[in-house]
């Protein structure tokens, strides 16, 4: 079966229009971040700052702490309490992304 320029055209434009879509949809909403936020700050302040038990996340970059969150939430990493796990399990992929934006963006 012979496959038209036009149809390798048309699955090119179709994949890139895939990557692009998806490219904006991996960077994460700042503002919807901020409404997920009212776990985090239990331990980790209003500020993100942090204490002598909880790590800084505030102004950490985004990559790494979207990272940190999709392990926690998979189970693959573990927090010393393990309740990180408890706190993003219900947490979509997207939410993880919104809150890793909001919290990179807390400088």
């Amino acid at each position: 079966m012979l496959i038209s320029k036009a149809m390798i055209a048309a699955m090119t434009g179709s994949l890139m229009l895939m990557l692009v879509v998806g490219n904006a949809q991996a960077k994460g909403d700042i503002e919807r971040g901020a409404d997920l936020t009212t776990d985090c700050i239990e331990c980790h302040g209003m500020d993100g700052e942090g204490n002598f038990e909880t790590p800084k996340i505030s102004g950490l970059k985004q990559s790494y702490i979207l990272k940190r969150l999709r392990g926690f939430n998979s189970g693959k990493t573990k927090s010393m309490d393990g309740m990180m796990h408890t706190y993003t399990e219900d947490l979509t992929d997207q939410d993880l992304q919104d809150l890793a934006a909001y919290w990179a963006s807390r400088k």
